[in-house]
């Protein structure tokens, strides 16, 4: 291997380190990997668009869907 085909394998895994480092960071300050900033119409599956289901809720369901 020549010095600039370890240098691209080292830019590539710097860019998947940062990403995976990004997403966690964004995953912890709540903000998912949804970026629906104009409203939830067009983004079905935002968390941010769906109000958080309480304990009870959540509780029950799983209490629903065990085999």
């Amino acid at each position: 291997m020549t010095w600039w085909e370890i240098l691209i394998i080292v830019l590539i895994a710097a860019f998947v380190v940062g990403y995976i480092a990004y997403a966690i960071i964004r995953r912890k300050q709540g903000k998912g990997g949804c970026d629906c900033c104009g409203g939830c119409s067009g983004c079905s599956d935002c968390s941010a668009c769906r109000p958080k289901p309480d304990e009870t809720q959540q509780s029950t369901h799983n209490n629903l869907h065990k085999s």
